[in-house]
């Protein structure tokens, strides 16, 4: 008797699981199937991790409950409540929208429109009182400009009649492409176009044609790798610059490069050196060797997922694994489909991580590690009790297994933020410069050419980094042009984005400036819009 209620009970435990297996695998089911009716009419989409407003409110009740397990947890989760609400802007009168005033710098054009009356009796038998005045933006289309520039020659009026006669002309000025068509302006525009505004060669060429200029794909890609070489200078620097730092974050995303039968599929990858540099580079594999490539004789710590192609850096201790919430916070959101209860309450905490960052975002060193390690430490080991907790009832390759198993092997790179205030709570910075890549990737779709990728990387570079600092890029690229034939190599670091505004307040770079002529003839024309 005693044998078959052992064996009983075995089977009850037994059959109970089971249960709960399949309980968990018919959600999954059901999660499935719904996407894919929804995939088969068209409405997947990205989905932001946000969660609607009342389930918002439902975590943060989630989150006093579990805070509340633990001595001064519930003191922490009403201060992080406090901060929610104070956060959120309440419900107000709508203002009539007011019609901000027009830039001050754009030219004008004055007209002037005279009564009907007025014209067909004349205006000797009016007098004018006053005047409305309403302005209007309008727009005319760009334009290019030819700036001829023409050298004399000169010879001395007392010169011997019979010896050698020496004839003085000036040089030719400073291009970025000897012996190039285009000045620096046109070439500045043809960049600024191609990966800031995302327009692929074949689209340029028809907009320059519609302006009336034939300027062919072909060439445009011409003198995008000739550029690349001459900036490949400053890239350097910025990439040693970069290496010098305490803290990087990296990431990677693949594209397409043409090949004869079929694409093959290379590798952007991008480096953030927070607040200083935003770097691009192109590989054809994405593994370790790459990421070698990438962080040659780095030490500091690295902000990154928890891909195995990072694994070998963190061996001997130089460079310090620092994780990412957000991922951790991603691999939650994918299993509210099928568990709604226990993803929120991950995502609770998770989010009071985040509210607590917002709050410290622009506080002194000091005042934000104190921060973290008062409100932020207990809800980490809140989070990594849950995620034990769970370990042994979540079902395995379930979205939920996934993210407590995530969490659970990353737990020492996720709390690392905890000791430094210098580290990032998350990768996001990565995440969105990568965003630049993958706009553009769906309009010229794949690269020519791993040497086009070049070009690509080193142009991105310098525009996500005048992001970055605020600068506007089309002005940077064609005063770096006029520069960089005659600027000492020692000094290539100057003209990365980041020292920029230092470096044009320099009295030798504005003279280096005002001198050339392509660029004083463009500010002369600029300044004087209607001059022929």
């Amino acid at each position: 008797m005693e044998e078959l209620s052992e064996r009983l009970a075995a089977l009850e435990e037994k059959l109970a699981r089971s249960e709960a297996e399949r309980e968990e695998y018919r959600k999954l089911y059901l999660l499935l199937r719904e996407e894919n009716e929804k995939l088969k009419a068209g409405l997947i989409g990205q989905k932001a991790e946000r969660l609607p407003p009342d389930e918002r409110q439902l975590s943060l009740s989630m989150l006093e409950m579990l805070l509340g397990k633990e001595g001064d947890g519930a003191q922490v989760a009403a201060q992080i409540q406090a901060e929610a609400k104070r956060q959120t802007v309440p419900a107000h009168e709508r203002r009539k929208p007011r019609r901000k005033p027009l830039p001050e710098h754009l030219p004008r054009v004055d007209v002037e429109i005279i009564p009907l009356d007025v014209q067909h009796e004349g205006l000797d038998k009016f007098e004018r009182i006053d005047s409305e005045v309403t302005e209007y933006l309008e727009r005319r289309p760009s334009s290019c400009v030819i700036v001829a520039v023409a050298r004399p020659k000169f010879v001395r009026k007392d010169r011997p009649r019979d010896g050698p006669t020496r004839i003085l002309i000036s040089e030719t000025p400073d291009l970025p492409i000897e012996r190039g068509l285009a000045g620096p302006g046109m070439l500045a525009d043809t960049i600024v176009r191609r990966w800031q505004d995302h327009q692929p060669t074949n689209r340029l060429e028809g907009i320059y044609r519609r302006e009336g200029v034939d300027v062919a794909r072909s060439t445009i890609c011409g003198w995008h790798g000739q550029l690349a070489e001459l900036t490949r200078p400053v890239i350097d620097a910025m990439f040693a610059d970069a290496l010098a730092q305490p803290v990087l974050c990296t990431d990677a995303t693949g594209v397409l490069v043409q090949a004869k039968e079929k694409c093959r599929t290379g590798h952007f990858w991008v480096l953030v050196a927070p607040d200083r540099h935003v770097l691009f580079r192109y590989s054809r594999r994405h593994n370790g060797e790459a990421v070698d490539e990438l962080l040659p004789g780095y030490e500091g710590y690295l902000v990154a997922d928890a891909h195995s192609v990072y694994d070998h850096l963190y061996v001997d201790g130089t460079v310090i694994e620092v994780g990412c919430w957000a991922h951790c916070r991603r691999y939650l959101h994918k299993s509210l489909g099928s568990e709604p209860k226990r993803a929120l309450e991950g995502m609770a905490l998770i989010g009071a991580l985040f509210k607590i960052e917002r709050a410290i975002s622009g506080a002194p060193r000091k005042q934000r590690l104190a921060e973290r390690r008062e409100k932020s430490a207990p809800i980490v080991d809140a989070f990594f009790s849950w995620c034990d907790e769970l370990e042994d009832e979540v079902v395995d390759q379930t979205p939920l297994a996934q993210a407590v198993g995530y969490a659970r092997n990353q737990r020492k790179a996720l709390s690392r933020f905890l000791d430094d205030p210098r580290l990032p709570l998350h990768n996001n910075m990565s995440e969105l410069q990568l965003r630049r890549q993958v706009l553009g990737r769906r309009n010229w779709l794949f690269l020519g050419t791993d040497e086009a990728a070049v070009a690509n990387t080193t142009f991105v570079s310098l525009l996500a980094s005048c992001a970055m600092h605020g600068i506007e890029p089309w002005r940077y690229l064609r005063d770096l042009f006029c520069l960089l034939p005659s600027w000492p190599h020692r000094r290539a670091l100057e003209l990365a984005p980041a020292f920029w505004k230092k470096t044009l307040e320099d009295t030798d770079t504005q003279k280096r400036l005002e001198s050339h002529p392509l660029r004083a003839a463009m500010i002369a024309l600029d300044l004087h819009p209607d001059a022929d």
